[in-house]
């Protein structure tokens, strides 16, 4: 849980800084520092995929999910949510409420939804270890500042979301704590570290389009093969 209060925390000062400085700070200031973070991000993702014991259980965790994310459509249903909702509360005109309920919505489905949360708030419950997480919480941090200097205050209400969603993933994580070998946890982070690469190539550095979301199945199919060639 220590991840999810520093994520937190620096969303709500991201989103203070946003709320007075925001406008003044200049875009290419912000484009220089998520292209940082994005290659810090890369370098993670290696960094976490050494770890593994047998590459090729990676290889196969990753195309056996990929075909169960592609299959069951992740990636566009994670879209369609965000365009559900963005519909839903930009029809009512631009008064303050509807601001700030936009501002709301749009802050929690960035901060909780995708790879990066989801393996962070695993690693976390299982491990104790928040790095990934605190990585995250750098990006959110700028993120908040951002959408605070245009939606306002309601960016930071996303912390009782974060605190909830991302939370809860580390707590149920913790409790699969006793039956997780040192070995699925190796390749479950191996299998991760190549999702993040993905995550920071397409998202964060923006040099080519990735479905990553559709790779998470992976998370769960990795620890499966280490069970499964442990019973042969």
């Amino acid at each position: 849980m220590t991840g999810t209060f520093l994520n937190i925390a620096t969303v709500l000062i991201g989103g203070v800084i946003g709320l007075i400085f925001g406008a003044r700070i200049p875009e290419k200031l912000k484009a220089t520092v998520i292209a940082g973070m994005g290659l810090f991000t890369a370098a993670m993702g290696l960094q976490m995929f050494l770890k593994t014991e047998n590459p090729l259980i990676v290889l196969g965790a990753l195309l056996v999910g990929t075909l169960l994310g592609e299959w069951w459509r992740i990636e566009d249903g994670l879209h369609n949510v965000g365009k559900v909702l963005e519909q839903r509360f930009s029809n009512a005109g631009d008064d303050g409420s509807n601001k700030f309920v936009r501002g709301f919505l749009t802050a929690s489905l960035l901060f909780c939804v995708g790879p990066m949360t989801i393996l962070g708030s695993i690693q976390d419950g299982l491990t104790g270890d928040y790095s990934l997480l605190a990585v995250k919480s750098v990006l959110d941090g700028f993120a908040s500042l951002a959408f605070a200097s245009t939606l306002g205050a309601g960016v930071m209400f996303s912390t009782v979301i974060i605190l909830v969603y991302q939370g809860g993933i580390s707590l149920l994580a913790a409790q699969l704590n006793a039956i997780v070998t040192a070995s699925m946890m190796n390749e479950l982070t191996a299998t991760g570290g190549v999702i993040l690469l993905g995550l920071a190539v397409s998202s964060l550095l923006e040099i080519k389009k990735i479905r990553v979301g559709n790779m998470l199945p992976g998370l769960l199919v990795a620890p499966l093969i280490v069970w499964v060639v442990g019973l042969l």
